[in-house]
């Protein structure tokens, strides 16, 4: 350490957020060079080089080979996938000197199609798995959480190549197991989840996230069936349309006044005073229709309103409403947006002025999209286009209709499962890996065939399976760390063992060289704390603070022939005899390596 290019800290660095992220910094893994883009340090770039490793073994052992792309890239693939333009403003874009578009590469599906197609030309030489380690550019608006969302970020991207959706359907399950393996290597807690496909296209696909408080993912899971899935992806089944004696029971539509009631809180509070249940029952948030408008703006730049009707104790979820637009992001409609449709009344809006046939009857033509919990024939409470006015009693079928549905509302602990099997329960997580089974879109844009055994021209159909790899470093800071510093597990430690010479005696740095170089002899990786004029409380605090899974503190017990090892991840202190010492370190490192290869090597269910 008295060479190592590191310097801890002990307070924790203003731009960092998290606990890991914090601790990343001051134990000098990563240093911050501008907003989302760090320095991987010494100690540092050992740890994702180890992550690397895992992701790179268990590609290999799939059949996965292995090639590098360059990140700086030409944006015609780009714009013949439409994705130029869909990336929007995240995409980094600039010109070279001749004028030429250029791009920072976001991820590769066209660059992996364009070689397939530019070497292969067989059903023989199918099918193919390539694979990259890269790091990959997106310019996020608001990068926070250190490694967690960045603009620079390493990603593992590979794809699969078949002729038909069996192959595919193989090479995915070949994926998946794989990031099984990965994952569990790592060593965290994490779920596998269905997830929304969104710009990337795709049939089936799947989540990997790391379990953890600070995740930026939710997702679903129900004990009952175990069905999991971001709440992105969660699909709210139809509610089953009422009967029509209920339909005709329920009394005419009528208007009302409810004086200063623009929000779903004061609308029931003046329903309830003025105009009560005839069944005794108290006006609740859920017997009302929220009717939300927003506008989307698509990545060529065109502006769309949409209008979201769904029951008033639900809120529309942010995340699940961008993946219903996609690509077209949104934002709420401000004064200038209700300026332009008068006929919209804030905080009173009702489905009479909403609509893409509205118009013709002098509404906005807005189009209308209702959640699937709105049942055909069920009875509302909602706005009747007028200020202090709403209409009560109008029955989605009878009184108005939608252009359709839409998945955007919240999704809340203890709704039914989609699979009817139980109740839902949320957690957060981090998104560590994500598997597609991509199709024929970047094939058919791309124009990827090859000659079937029949001598016809087909499509390839493609797989595109992603692993977070800087991601993950982050990750497992989050997940293993304690009050004093980070906590590695030893797969992914910088170092296999961290050697203390605490003193001031010649003797103790002798004995703890000789030790050091008999560990590495013996194969192992070890930080040694050689600082001469450092206080043995400064190396402990540093030794708790870098998270080395083995500590060796060699001090005073050296007059007695014995030093001390430390377990980081549990605290266990033990001392053992001097003579000992390297064969007790070896047969704890080595013995948890060979856990951990077996473990890795039992096959998935």
């Amino acid at each position: 350490m008295s060479n190592l290019f590191l310097r801890t800290l002990r307070e924790d660095p203003a731009e960092a957020e998290l606990p890991g992220h914090k601790l990343l910094v001051r134990a000098g893994y990563i240093r911050r060079a501008a907003p989302g883009v760090y320095t991987w340090l010494p100690l540092g770039l050992k740890v994702l080089r180890k992550v690397e490793e895992v992701v790179r073994e268990e590609m290999d052992a799939i059949g996965g080979q292995e090639l590098s792309f360059p990140a700086l890239l030409p944006r015609e693939p780009y714009e013949a996938t439409g994705r130029w333009t869909e990336y929007g403003d995240n995409l980094f874009r600039l010109q070279d000197r001749k004028g030429a578009d250029m791009l920072l590469g976001p991820t590769h599906e066209e660059m992996f199609t364009l070689a397939v197609k530019d070497m292969f030309s067989s059903y023989k030489e199918l099918p193919l798995t390539l694979y990259q380690i890269q790091t990959k550019y997106r310019d996020e608006a608001r990068p926070r959480a250190g490694l967690l969302r960045g603009r620079e970020f390493v990603m593992k991207d590979s794809y699969s190549f078949d002729v038909d959706d069996a192959g595919l359907e193989a090479a995915y399950q070949r994926h998946r197991d794989a990031y099984l393996r990965i994952f569990d290597r790592l060593g965290f807690d994490y779920v596998v989840v269905h997830a929304d496909s969104g710009a990337m296209g795709g049939s089936a696909s799947e989540e990997f996230l790391a379990v953890s408080p600070v995740g930026e993912d939710t997702f679903v899971r129900c004990e009952a069936s175990g069905y999991a899935a971001n709440v992105e992806a969660v699909v709210v089944p139809q509610a089953p349309p009422l009967s029509q004696e209920v339909v005709d029971a329920t009394p005419a539509a009528r208007v009302e006044d409810t004086p200063d009631s623009p929000t779903i809180e004061t609308l029931v509070a003046q329903s309830n005073a003025l105009h009560p249940r005839t069944d005794g029952r108290a006006w609740k948030a859920a017997d009302t229709l929220k009717n939300v408008v927003v506008m989307l703006t698509y990545p060529d730049g065109t502006r769309e309103p949409l209008a979201v009707g769904l029951p008033g104790d639900r809120e529309v979820d942010a995340k699940r409403l961008e993946a219903q637009v996609a690509p077209a992001t949104w934002t709420p409609f401000e004064e200038k947006d209700f300026a332009a449709y008068p006929m919209l009344v804030k905080g009173y809006i009702g489905p009479a002025m909403l609509g893409e046939t509205s118009a013709e009857r002098g509404g906005s033509g807005i189009r209308y999209l209702l959640d699937p919990s709105v049942a055909h024939g069920s009875a509302w409470v909602t706005g009747a286009d007028e200020h202090g006015k709403h209409v009560y009693d109008l029955v989605n079928g009878r009184d108005f209709t939608a252009d359709g549905t839409i998945q955007a509302a919240e999704i809340r602990e203890g709704d039914p499962s989609p699979d009817g099997a139980g109740t839902l329960t949320l957690a957060r997580g981090i998104e560590m890996g994500h598997i597609f089974q991509l199709g024929r879109k970047y094939a058919e844009a791309l124009d990827l065939k090859v000659l079937d055994e029949n001598g016809k021209l087909v499509t390839v159909t493609m797989g595109s399976y992603g692993v977070g790899v800087s991601r993950a470093v982050a990750a497992v800071a989050e997940a293993s760390h304690d009050e004093l510093g980070l906590v590695w597990p030893r797969a992914l430690a910088p170092a296999d063992v961290h050697v203390l010479a605490t003193g001031k005696d010649q003797a103790i740095f002798e004995h703890a060289e000789g030790l050091v170089a008999q560990l590495t002899g013996a194969g192992l990786e070890v930080v040694y704390d050689d600082r001469p004029k450092v206080s043995p409380g400064v190396k402990f605090k540093d030794a708790e603070l870098l998270g080395v899974p083995t500590i060796v503190v060699i001090g005073r017990g050296l007059a007695d022939g014995v030093l001390e090892i430390k377990d980081r991840r549990t605290g266990e202190r033990r001392e053992v005899a001097v003579d000992e010492a390297v064969t007790q370190v070896l047969a704890e490192v080595r013995g948890e390596q060979a856990v951990a290869e077996a473990a890795a090597a039992r096959p998935q269910a």
